[in-house]
């Protein structure tokens, strides 16, 4: 395989051009499907060719519709002509004319690696292979590296190798067709799935794995026998790679009952072991990902802007404050029912907030007590906020200023929440007042001495209101894990909007 080079020389990561020929499932659990799968699980790049359409699902085959071989051949010319291809796996052929039609294909553009698995029965015993295809797999696993069959197709492959009896029929079918054949033991029963890869030479290796508990291995053999072949076409070892496939199949098969695709031999989970890899993605941090450019609109207002550098005039600031004496009112009134619906006590804001833990909410771990008690205590905090800095900051200028339009749009905003019943709705439409001024206070940064407004600037950093905001999120997010996607889509919404009426408050003052 070429290594193209990066700056300085250091290779890149290979990535195997991995071609699968197999048959598709419309319910992604095996052949075609499952292949691009596992390739793209090893970090490689898939392609494939039809040999067959399968109608089928997790309770078994209805119907194979083969097209014209001629059709066959135009595809694999179309990658050979155009891809250099690294790895072929080979998978359900289903007739002898296509079984000679992919034979004559690899003898004229032979790939570094060949991986057939000769899919001959499915998971659910139906038979995938006709009576003439097999007599002609003779030919093409003479074309193969590595041939992968489970034990009945084992059997299959003795009797062709003329003796259907061998005492060691993998060494038989290694030795016959000049082949190394990873005998899959997943079939078999004990604590441990065992598969023995064999050479021609006679030599043998092991591979072990504690046997998975579940009847969910639909496509096992299609996922290994890609995964293997994606490896070998990175690595040039095929006992490193059969060893990692082995052990991704095993995280596969761990995962499989989770997906719960189909009520017969469901899939296993492809992508479990790549997904154990990534970072946890929070709702919450998506949510704040999403209205990025709102928060630096946020930022760039002339209000914070004059706030920061002191430029703000008194009387500006006043008006604000008067506006946000009125937000805190009703605020505090939807996260004192935020309290109430926590502890089941009533409704809240006259919403008849389901209590948490309830409905889309339910598993989701929060201590009704705690719960109650952060979001009362919160409420606590906006009556606190109210009395030590907007009425000492008003002192008699702007206190009867009427709601301004904005405030009234913001607050029915909020009230819209409130009426959808669900607390996990409401909680997530006042979390940005916590997210926005913490975030807020950490780009306003701390007042120099004499300031005119150090006192308000120490609010907005303050770490016990960061410490707060930091507690919300981490309640809402719980919150955002146990709902419905539908509910959780309401929640992203009423975030969202919410961000949105926090920015245009911060424009209010200045028009």
């Amino acid at each position: 395989m070429t290594r193209p080079t990066v700056a300085g020389g250091t290779p890149r990561p290979v990535v195997p051009r991995v071609l699968a020929i197999a048959g598709t499932d419309p319910t992604g659990g095996a052949g075609l499907q499952a292949d691009l799968k596992a390739i793209a699980a090893h970090d490689g790049y898939g392609m494939g060719v039809v040999t067959a359409l399968v109608a089928q699902n997790t309770r078994g085959v209805r119907s194979v519709h083969v097209p014209d071989v001629r059709f066959l051949r135009e595809q694999l010319d179309a990658v050979s002509d155009d891809v250099e291809v690294d790895a072929v796996k080979v998978g359900m052929l289903g007739t002898a004319a296509v079984v000679r039609e992919v034979s004559a294909w690899l003898r004229e553009h032979r790939p570094p690696v060949v991986v057939v698995d000769p899919v001959m029965v499915a998971t659910s015993g139906d038979r995938l292979l006709d009576e003439d295809a097999t007599d002609a797999v003779r030919a093409l696993l003479g074309l193969a590296d590595l041939v992968t069959p489970n034990r009945p197709e084992l059997a299959v492959l003795a009797e062709l190798a003329g003796d259907a009896d061998a005492a060691d029929p993998a060494l038989l079918v290694a030795r016959t067709w000049d082949v190394r054949v990873l005998a899959k033991g997943g079939h078999d029963d004990g604590p441990t799935a065992d598969d023995e890869l064999v050479s021609p030479s006679g030599e043998r290796r092991t591979f072990s794995a504690p046997r998975v508990a579940t009847t969910n291995t639909h496509g096992t053999g299609c996922s290994l026998s890609s995964a293997v072949a994606t490896l070998a076409a990175a690595s040039g070892d095929w006992e490193l790679a059969i060893g990692e496939a082995k052990d991704w199949l095993g995280q596969a098969l761990g995962g499989a009952d989770a997906l719960r695709v189909g009520s017969g031999n469901g899939p296993v989970d492809h992508g479990a072991a790549v997904r154990a890899l990534l970072p946890e993605r929070r709702w919450t941090d998506r949510w704040w990902a999403d209205v990025a450019g709102v928060l630096e609109e946020t930022l760039a207002t002339p209000f914070l802007v004059g706030l920061r550098d002191g430029s703000l005039p008194a009387d500006v600031f006043a008006g604000y404050l008067a506006q946000d004496v009125h937000y805190l009112r009703a605020y505090q009134g939807h996260l004192e029912a935020l309290a109430r619906a926590a502890s089941g006590d009533g409704s809240g804001a006259g919403s008849g907030l389901e209590p948490v833990g309830s409905a889309g909410s339910a598993g989701s771990g929060v201590s009704a007590e705690s719960e109650s008690a952060f979001w009362a205590a919160a409420a606590q905090g906006c009556a606190d906020e109210a009395r030590d800095l907007h009425h000492r900051r008003l002192a008699g200028t702007h206190a009867d200023d009427p709601v301004h339009p904005m405030c009234v749009g913001y607050l029915a905003h909020l009230q819209r929440a409130a009426d959808t019943g669900s607390a996990a709705v409401l909680a997530a439409a006042v979390l940005p007042c916590f997210r926005v001024y913490a975030w807020v206070g950490t780009q306003l940064g701390r007042a120099p001495e004499g300031h005119p407004f150090a006192d308000w600037l120490g609010a907005y950093g303050d770490p016990g209101f960061a410490a707060a905001s930091a507690e919300a999120t981490d309640r809402v997010e719980r919150h955002a894990v146990a709902a419905s996607a539908e509910e959780r889509g309401r929640m992203a919404r009423a975030f969202r909007v919410s961000t949105a009426w926090e920015l245009a408050f911060f424009r209010m003052p200045t028009g």
